[in-house]
C-alpha cells in the first residue's frame, strides 16, 4: 500500500495534467477552425474534473499501478468537435487532431528541459532518481523538495511521449487516422474513415495478440528512445 499511495503521488499530477491539456489543445485548435463546439459546452478549460473520465482517468491508471505495469496509461473524455463547422473540413481534421499529441509533446519537452536545468544544479538529485526511480529518498535539505519534483518531470516526459506516439497510430478513431483522413483525397477518406467501427478492436488486437511481439518492441524502442533524448538521461 506504501508502494501505491507513492506511485499515486508521483504520477496523478502528470497524468491529470498530460491528458488535460491534450483534450484542451483539440477544442482550441477547433475554435480556431470555426467550431466553437468545446467552448459553449465548457471543455476548455483546464479545470482536470471536466475532462476526467471515470474508466480512462481513474480506473485504468490505478489498475496498472496496483498490478504493477511499468507503463502508466490513462485518456480523458474527448472533447466534442463538429467538422462540419471547420471553414476548411479536410484541412480543420488534420489540425485539429494533430493538436493533441502536439501538445503532450510540449508537455514533456517543457518538463525535459526543467528536468535537465534540476539535473544541471544538482547533479546528486538527479543521479538519485535515475538510480532509484519512485524510491528515491530525499536525504534533506533542498532534496526533500526537488526529489519529488524531478520524479514527477521525469514521469511527465515518459507520459507525454506514451500518450504522444501512441495517439499518433494511424488508425481510426486515434488522433493518428483522423490526420491520414484528413490527408487523403476525397472518396478514399471516407473509406478509410469507415474503419472507424472497427478501430478499437483492431488496435486491441495488434496491442495484445502482437505476433512476434513486434508492436511491444517497436513501441519500446520508439517511447525510450523518445524518452532518453529528452531528459538527456538513460531511463
Amino acid at each position: 500500500m506504501n508502494e501505491i499511495a507513492r506511485k499515486l503521488a508521483i504520477f496523478a499530477l502528470p497524468v491529470l495534467i498530460g491528458i488535460t491539456f491534450h483534450e484542451v489543445a483539440h477544442g482550441l485548435v477547433a475554435r480556431s477552425m470555426g467550431d466553437d463546439t468545446a467552448e459553449r459546452m465548457g471543455r476548455l478549460s483546464l479545470n482536470p474534473v471536466r475532462h476526467i473520465d471515470p474508466l480512462g482517468t481513474i480506473v485504468l491508471p490505478l489498475l496498472l499501478l496496483v498490478f504493477g505495469s511499468g507503463i502508466i496509461f490513462g485518456y480523458a473524455r474527448p472533447v466534442p468537435v463538429n467538422p462540419s463547422r471547420f471553414r476548411n473540413v479536410k484541412r480543420g481534421m488534420v489540425l485539429v487532431s494533430a493538436a493533441g499529441p502536439g501538445s503532450n509533446l510540449a508537455i514533456a519537452l517543457l518538463s525535459g528541459l526543467l528536468f535537465r536545468l534540476i539535473a544541471w544544479a544538482f547533479p546528486a538529485v538527479a543521479a538519485k532518481v535515475i538510480r532509484a526511480g519512485i524510491f528515491a529518498n530525499p536525504s534533506g535539505g533542498v532534496e526533500f523538495l526537488l526529489v519529488p519534483i524531478a520524479l514527477m518531470l521525469a514521469v511527465s516526459v515518459q507520459f507525454n511521449v506514451l500518450l504522444f506516439i501512441f495517439n499518433l497510430i494511424p488508425i481510426p478513431p486515434l488522433d493518428g487516422g483522423r490526420i491520414v483522413a484528413g490527408l487523403l483525397p476525397p472518396g478514399l477518406d471516407a473509406r478509410f474513415s469507415a474503419v472507424e467501427k472497427y478501430g478499437m478492436v483492431i488496435l486491441l488486437l495488434l496491442l495484445f495478440i502482437d505476433p512476434f511481439g513486434i508492436m511491444s518492441r517497436l513501441f519500446g524502442y520508439l517511447m525510450v528512445g523518445l524518452s532518453t533524448i529528452i531528459l538527456g538521461i538513460t531511463v
